[in-house]
C-alpha cells in the first residue's frame, strides 16, 4: 500500500459500530489490496449470535475466530470447496458481527485483475460478487485477520473521494437459507458492478418492500 493511501486509512472507530450501520457506509469507501484497488459498491451485514445466517451464530470455532477479534480487520473465509469471501469485522470484541464486501468497481491495477481473472468477459465482471471480488485483488486465507486500519499487510479501506452515492438500494441478502428476510444488504444503486442488481425483495428502512 502506498503511503498516500495508508494516509487515509478508515479509523478502527468506523467500524466499532452494529454491521447494520457499518454496511451502507461502507459505500463508496476504497478497498485497497496491493496494487488493485475497487470502489466499494455493494455489501451485506451478518449479525452474529442475532443472525442464523452468519458464521458466528452458534459461537466461536477455529474457522471464525478473526469474526470474534477486535474491529477493522479482515475475516477472510473459503466456501464450496472453491471460493473465497471477504468480510470486514465489526462491532465489540467478542461480538462476531461482519459486512460481506460484495461487489467493487475497479480502479486501479486493473490489468493485473483481467490476469487473474481471464475468464471474466467484461470490466464490470472483474469484481461483481464475493468470489469474483477475492480473485480479482488476490485475497485468500493467508489474509484473514489482516488489519484493515494500520494496512501493515497491503490490505486497508481508505476513504473515497467519489461523493456519497445519491441513491441506495436496501434489499435482502443473496445466497443464504436462514433469515432470508432480514434487509440488511445495501447497494449504489444503477452501478454495472453490483452483483445481482434485482433482489427478490427491495426493502424501506421499516422493512417493508419498495426502495429506501
Amino acid at each position: 500500500m502506498t503511503a498516500s493511501a495508508s494516509m487515509g486509512l478508515l479509523p478502527r472507530e468506523f467500524y466499532r459500530r452494529d454491521p447494520r450501520e457499518v454496511a451502507p457506509g461502507l459505500l463508496h469507501q476504497v478497498l485497497v489490496a496491493g496494487p488493485c484497488s475497487g470502489l466499494i459498491v455493494e455489501v451485506e451485514a451478518y449479525c452474529g449470535s442475532a443472525d442464523p445466517a452468519s458464521h458466528t451464530f452458534r459461537g466461536p470455532t477455529r474457522r471464525n475466530a478473526t469474526m470474534f477479534g477486535p474491529p477493522g480487520h479482515l475475516y477472510v473465509y473459503f466456501t464450496y470447496g472453491m471460493h473465497w469471501c471477504a468480510n470486514v469485522v465489526c462491532g465489540d470484541e467478542g461480538e462476531g458481527v461482519a459486512v460481506l464486501l460484495r461487489a467493487l468497481r475497479p480502479l486501479a491495477g486493473v490489468d493485473e485483475m483481467w490476469r487473474r481473472r481471464p475468464a471474466a468477459r467484461r470490466e464490470r465482471d472483474l469484481c461483481a460478487g464475493p468470489a469474483r471480488l477475492c480473485q480479482a485483488l488476490d485475497l485468500d486465507g493467508g489474509h484473514d485477520g489482516d488489519d484493515l486500519v494500520t494496512g501493515e499487510e497491503g490490505v486497508g479501506i481508505v476513504a473515497g473521494d467519489v461523493p456519497a452515492p445519491v441513491e441506495v438500494v436496501r434489499t435482502t441478502r443473496v445466497g443464504i437459507s436462514a433469515a432470508t428476510d432480514e434487509p440488511w444488504r445495501w447497494y449504489v444503486a444503477g452501478d454495472p458492478n453490483v452483483s445481482r442488481p434485482r433482489a427478490p425483495q427491495p426493502v424501506g428502512p421499516s422493512g417493508r418492500r419498495g426502495r429506501p
